[in-house]
């Protein structure tokens, strides 16, 4: 394999916010002046990304059917609708950007911020998370509330500052699940993470406990994510805006720098997923949005168990034998094919056509 020719980018999808909407009827609106075409019953935020104009997000995604960062005006309408929920109407006209929608998404940003340690990522060389580019888009890099998020970091006892009782206390990361791992004091509690779960994977093994500042997302009944009904599937981490939730591969080896679209080997499903590599290792398996067979989702296998790939085990020609007790020897596969139909043939001589059976199924490759 030429790695840098097989992997020459690393592909960048879109998140349009919401699902596409699969309706026959065509509805035209204008967004911040600019003449947009879309179906029936697409949001907001999908008909302005599909016109090149992005807005602030960050409960939105279209992995899921639905944060006051996304608000938009509609010309003839009051208020500051949300746009992820907002479905598109003839001729409407829609404005992203003013004054008055900058000072909004300010100040609901500045809350956020002022409860998440910003900047961690980066520091860990992880790359920007997608929290900081929304708060960077919204042109925000400090608070005036002076907690920078040391709401729940570690501090000397212990204890982290702040008022409360609950989600004060520090709350060490969870690095339970072989996989992936859960960063308390950088979870918002967008609650991504839960409607993946629930929504996506169907497991139901996360929910938020707690109200207000001290609400935060759990794993079963306050349990580590390697004892509580958590499948490992990875749709958590995948929804995550703040990589509170993140892949253990890219925290002790970075990001990825290139990828390449493959199909995933455990099974007959066919899964798509991004290959994501770094110096020629892979990094990451990120299922693919675009796949026909898994719609962005995948099972534990394909997601993290990839490690079979460069094992040193790995058997990478193919082996015959010509008794059982007798020692494998690497072939063609021309010579492997030729020796398995002359067997089958031999058997069958043998024994009669019924001495040959074959187990199939949707999971075999």
């Amino acid at each position: 394999m030429n790695i840098k020719a097989d992997f020459p980018t690393l592909i960048q999808e879109i998140d349009y916010g919401t699902p596409e909407s699969k309706a026959t009827k065509q509805v035209t609106l204008t967004v911040d002046g600019q003449s947009i075409t879309v179906p029936e019953g697409t949001s907001i935020m999908r008909a302005a990304m599909e016109g090149g104009v992005e807005i602030p997000k960050l409960c939105a995604t279209d992995m899921l059917d639905s944060c006051r960062v996304c608000l938009v005006e509609i010309e003839g309408r009051g208020g500051t609708p949300a746009s992820c929920t907002t479905p598109v109407g003839e001729g409407m006209v829609v404005r992203t950007q003013s004054d008055r929608l900058d000072a909004i998404r300010r100040g609901v940003m500045e809350l956020y911020v002022s409860d998440h340690p910003m900047g961690w990522n980066e520091k860990a060389g992880t790359g920007a998370s997608e929290f900081d580019a929304v708060a960077k888009s919204v042109g925000l890099s400090e608070n005036r509330y002076g907690t920078e998020g040391r709401n729940h970091v570690k501090e000397e006892g212990g204890v982290a500052p702040g008022h409360g009782s609950l989600a004060i206390d520090y709350i060490a990361r969870d690095e339970s699940n072989p996989y992936f791992t859960y960063d308390p004091a950088q979870c918002i509690v967008c609650s991504r993470c839960v409607r993946a779960c629930e929504e996506v994977q169907g497991t139901f093994a996360l929910t938020i406990e707690g109200r207000g500042f001290e609400s935060r997302m759990v794993a079963g009944m306050h349990e580590d994510f390697i004892a509580s009904e958590c499948v490992s599937c990875g749709a958590c981490v995948q929804a995550c805006p703040t990589d509170a939730l993140r892949e253990k591969t890219v925290l002790e080896k970075g990001m990825p720098e290139r990828s390449a679209v493959t199909t995933c080997a455990y099974c007959g499903v066919g899964c798509s997923f991004k290959a994501e590599v770094k110096d020629d290792e892979v990094i990451r398996m990120m299922p693919y949005k675009d796949g026909k067979a898994n719609h962005g989702h995948s099972c534990v296998k394909g997601r993290f168990a990839y490690g079979y790939a460069t094992h040193k085990d790995r058997i990478l020609s193919p082996m015959i034998r010509e008794k059982i007790s007798g020692p494998w020897r690497e072939v063609s596969w021309e010579e492997a094919i030729a020796h398995t139909a002359k067997e089958f043939r031999r058997i069958q001589y043998q024994y009669g056509r019924t001495a040959i059976g074959g187990i199939t199924s949707s999971r075999c490759t």
